[in-house]
């Protein structure tokens, strides 16, 4: 079965990286804007499918079916958030979102925050923090695609871990915000096709619901509790609440998600593209902790929880789709990474280096300034992954908590409170980064994206509202933020600042471009 499987996966590659080529072709990097965003023109259903498999991804496939393998009935409460957490981000920020970064002229999401709150201590502490957490999200990709392809391969761990991490170097260096979303675009749909099909399959074997409850009452009652486990979450309240909010309203601060927004054709496209995301959702978040569920009765002697959706495909579905299942989960592992990296790479040459060390970088410093990050977060997380691999689910929880604590308030400020101003998004960003950490640490008695986000939400209204006199907000972002308001194109004259700052970068790319 491998063999079949393997020609799959292969054949899998070619297709997605014709796609990407395609749509890099199609999309075309004109120019910066073009380059990071797409050229802004990124439609509902691609917005919602690039938005969903990013968030998602290898940690669906192997954590969601470890939290379901080892917790039971708690790990749905991660789900019931994650279900409505698309749509929740598209109509809080994603329309003002796309209005404001394109009257501001802002290019990536951290740049953004820059102009919104205007002060360079925004930008380096987002950059390098962003860059920093989204290593370890990258590093659980690389464990997942790793792990995966020694399923699928049957090669030891060490050599499926440096052939994943080599086709997600490769694979990113492609480039491109629109072959991305693409790529995205294509891999959701073949990622909830597996899902369901392998549901599907082991809710036939299991013999349904009810005969696998039965079943998982016998072995040990405490599963089917909503407090997991040998209760072991019993009355945890805030832990409750910090599963459902983490994949509900976390998406809000995660950098690498919000860019989405930006890059969407106009601000109407949110709407229709929260139909899409819901849609989707409903198809597949639910699936990938039942299945960890389902594996409880199925797998009784599975040594590795996160290979459980993994082991079930392998040995309920005939080869032929065993491939097609495994190529698409594999694929849709290493086009995160690819996101990320993407991400990574335009945080560090953009964000950090040229703003704060070489504002005179031309395009090509900047593209080998990218690459050579992006080689090293692969190098480093490789060792890691090879000699001390934490566990996916626990990476994806961390990250995700830290993300979501430190730039939910400043992202949602940005559109909605204009009194929102520098100081407090500062102190909103370090307070609530350095909170969910702690608390992650220390094993404090409360869930760290609840108590993460109560201090940062706590500091941007308390700090904002002190420093109004010595730092009032802007006339300019204020007079943003009333346009952001209002139904229609943006008025010409408010976008001359935004063309004026993309003049010498786009003229720089188009000429490397020509060039290349």
């Amino acid at each position: 079965m491998n063999a079949v499987v393997l020609i799959f996966l292969i054949f899998y590659y070619v297709v997605v990286v014709a796609i990407g080529f395609w749509a890099v072709k199609k999309g075309g990097a004109k120019d910066l804007e073009g380059y990071l965003l797409g050229g802004r023109q990124v439609g509902p259903l691609v917005t919602a499918m690039t938005l969903q498999s990013t968030s998602m991804s290898g940690y669906m496939f192997l954590g969601g079916g470890s939290a379901g393998f080892t917790t039971g009935y708690w790990s749905i409460f991660y789900a019931s958030g994650d279900i409505g957490g698309g749509v929740v981000n598209l109509s809080v920020i994603g329309r003002r979102m796309r209005k404001l970064s394109k009257i501001l002229g802002s290019l990536t999401s951290i740049e953004y925050l820059e102009h919104r709150y205007p002060h360079a201590a925004v930008r380096l502490i987002s950059g390098v923090l962003s860059v920093f957490l989204l290593f370890f999200y990258v590093l659980a990709q690389f464990i997942a695609g790793g792990k995966g392809m020694a399923l699928v391969t049957g090669l030891p761990y060490g050599a499926a871990l440096a052939i994943a991490v080599g086709i997600i170097m490769l694979y990113t260096f492609m480039g491109g915000y629109f072959a991305v979303a693409y790529t995205d675009f294509f891999q959701s749909l073949v990622m909830v096709l597996g899902m369901v099909w392998i549901f599907t399959a082991t809710l036939i074997e299991v013999g349904g619901f009810t005969a696998v409850n039965e079943s998982i009452a016998k072995i040990d009652p405490t599963y089917l509790s909503i407090w997991g486990k040998d209760l072991a979450n019993q009355y945890a309240w805030s832990d409750l609440l910090g599963a459902i909010l983490i994949f509900s309203v976390g998406y809000m601060g995660w950098p690498h998600v919000v860019t989405r927004h930006m890059a969407m054709k106009s601000p109407k496209t949110a709407r229709m593209a929260g139909v899409y995301s819901t849609i989707w959702n409903l198809f597949f978040v639910t699936a990938p902790y039942l299945l960890g569920i389902f594996a409880i009765v199925a797998l009784p002697n599975l040594a590795d929880p996160e290979m459980a959706i993994f082991t079930l495909a392998g040995e309920l579905l005939p080869a032929a789709v065993t491939g097609i299942v495994m190529a698409a989960i594999m694929a849709a592992i290493m086009s995160t990474a690819d996101s990320i990296l993407l991400q990574v790479g335009t945080i560090a040459s953009r964000d950090i280096f040229q703003r704060f060390f070489y504002p005179k970088a031309t395009d090509n410093h900047m593209v080998w300034v990218s690459r050579i990050l992006v080689a090293v977060i692969g190098i480093v997380g490789l060792l890691v992954a090879l000699f001390q691999p934490p566990g996916i689910f626990s990476v994806v929880i961390f990250t995700t908590s830290v993300l979501g604590s430190a730039f939910m308030p400043a992202y949602v400020c940005a559109v909605w409170w204009k009194k929102a101003n520098t100081p407090g998004a500062i102190a909103s960003i370090v307070g609530g980064a350095l909170t969910a950490f702690l608390f992650t640490k220390l094993n404090v008695p409360m869930n760290s994206m609840l108590g993460g986000l109560i201090v940062s939400w706590t500091l941007m209204i308390v700090v904002s509202l002190a420093t109004q006199k010595s730092s009032p907000v802007a006339d300019h972002i204020i007079k943003a933020m009333n346009e952001v308001v209002k139904v229609g194109p943006i008025p010409k004259e408010m976008l001359a600042k935004s063309d004026f700052n993309l003049a010498q970068e786009a003229n720089g790319i188009n000429k490397k471009i020509d060039k290349d």
